[in-house]
């Protein structure tokens, strides 16, 4: 939307012609009254205002729906809509199963609302989004001017008319008081109303988060149960393998039988497990449970006896994986076969018809075009703890398997194939997928195999 001015369109009669008093509190979907120019004139300076300035998402979801109400008065405008042809949403956008839409929406009135009770106190244009429908209104408002009290001019009179101003003033000043006292009462009065707005957007606010929290797909909720239903948060353990050297000089894996302990930089990880974090972060938000984050390298075995544990990388990276009870039915290994030694893969222990006895990502010489990773809910050191794999042979199956266990659709794939019920505890079990890869990005994730835990 344009912040010129527009020529007054001729779809409904103009202020000029239903008359002043016609537009003190009228809506822009009645038939009555039309003012674009005013209307659209308003909605940038509120985007111009310190309220939305730096909100960009909200600034376009506001010009929206200003467009469409001015131009299509009283057509209501659908989630799907506002999803699509705001937000950049794909055709396949489900508002039964992601909220997004009605997150921005409930953030749009609350800042609407602290737009016109502080810089936008003044403004006679006033816009609103009414609660439970993605549309604007627009009112005019009258703003009464502070009182001033009159002064006419004088005169110069005989000595008797100026004793008898003189003989006025209490009563002048009595009127200022009255004012005085009117005006401060009416200034409370504002302020009440606007904190008791404030006070029922938040109420509203905390409720569209309570219904977003009852959105959650069953699966997500069923998967997550075990780590999203306690008290404290889980931790979320990220593989930061050891390193000798410095970005500006040169950096290696350390080699423990010629390289220093002291050498040790442990402060990078791959993006895959960057990734993961966030969409795991993303995941227990609409879950509305914490997590706690933690890199590997600073794990300690009295951490697994006190916590739920979701590890992101594999044993080769995570080293800390290999002091606890892992994966038992696919497993992480290091090939000493000619054509792939020293490569990472992963171990068929019990291989059924057709499974290879191992799996083995691209070649390391190629680009890499095919990975492979495990999601694994195996017993913790505390039988009251539950813990969770996520790993590839490389960052980038890391990061198919956080995304496979974050998304509805794989996730009802998983469950079904384990036989879990909806409201039912998962089991321990291990499953083996297989990644497609082009250009560093997980395009394609296919489970390959399922086996249940003894």
């Amino acid at each position: 939307m344009s912040v010129t001015r527009h020529k007054k369109t001729n779809l409904l009669p103009s202020l000029k012609d239903v008359g002043e008093p016609a537009e003190r509190h009228m809506s822009v979907t009645s038939v009555q009254i039309t003012d674009r120019e005013r209307f659209l004139e308003q909605v940038e300076k509120i985007i111009q205002s310190h309220a939305l300035r730096k909100a960009e998402s909200l600034c376009r979801l506001l010009r929206y729906l200003a467009e469409h109400a001015i131009t299509q008065p009283g057509v209501p405008v659908k989630e799907y809509q506002i999803a699509t042809e705001v937000f950049g949403r794909s055709e396949d956008f489900d508002p039964q199963s992601d909220s997004a839409i009605r997150v921005q929406a409930g953030r749009l009135r609350l800042k609407l609302l602290d737009y016109y009770a502080h810089e936008g106190a003044n403004d006679r244009v006033v816009v609103e989004m009414p609660n439970g429908v993605y549309s604007l209104s627009f009112h005019f408002r009258d703003i009464t001017a502070p009182a001033v009290a009159a002064q006419p001019a004088m005169a110069v009179q005989p000595a008797p008319v100026a004793i008898a101003v003189e003989r006025r003033k209490p009563r002048q000043s009595r009127k200022g008081w009255i004012i005085a006292i009117t005006g401060l009462a009416v200034g409370l009065a504002v302020a009440l109303i606007a904190i008791v707005m404030l006070w029922m957007a938040l109420s509203i606010a905390r409720q569209e988060n309570r219904n977003e929290s009852a959105a959650v797909p069953p699966a997500l909720r069923d998967f997550w149960s075990q780590f999203a239903s306690g008290p404290d948060a889980p931790w979320v353990i990220f593989s930061n393998a050891a390193f000798v050297g410095r970005p500006e000089t040169g950096m290696r894996y350390m080699n423990p039988a010629r390289d220093s302990g002291d050498l040790i930089l442990d402060h990078y990880t791959g993006v895959g497990e960057v990734l993961a974090v966030h969409e795991l972060d993303e995941v227990f938000n609409r879950l509305n449970h914490p997590i706690e984050v933690k890199r590997g390298s600073l794990f300690t075995l009295d951490d697994a006896k006190k916590n739920d544990l979701i590890f992101v990388g594999s044993p080769a990276e995570n080293l800390t994986l290999l002091d606890l009870p892992g994966s038992q039915e696919f497993v992480f290994r290091r090939s000493d076969v000619a054509g792939h030694k020293g490569e990472l893969g992963i171990l068929n222990v019990h291989p059924e018809a057709d499974e290879p006895a191992i799996f083995y990502p691209t070649d390391s010489t190629q680009p890499l075009t095919e990975d492979y990773a495990i999601v694994a809910l195996v017993p913790g050191l505390n039988p009251d703890r539950h813990v969770l794999i996520l790993a590839g042979t490389t960052t980038i199956g890391t990061q198919a398997a956080v995304e496979y266990v974050c998304a509805k659709d794989s996730l009802e794939e998983l469950l079904g194939r384990l036989g879990t019920r909806s409201g039912n505890v998962v089991e321990p079990f291990e499953a083996l997928l297989r990644v497609k890869v082009t250009r560093g990005v997980p395009v394609g994730t296919q489970l390959l195999a399922v086996r249940k835990r003894q």
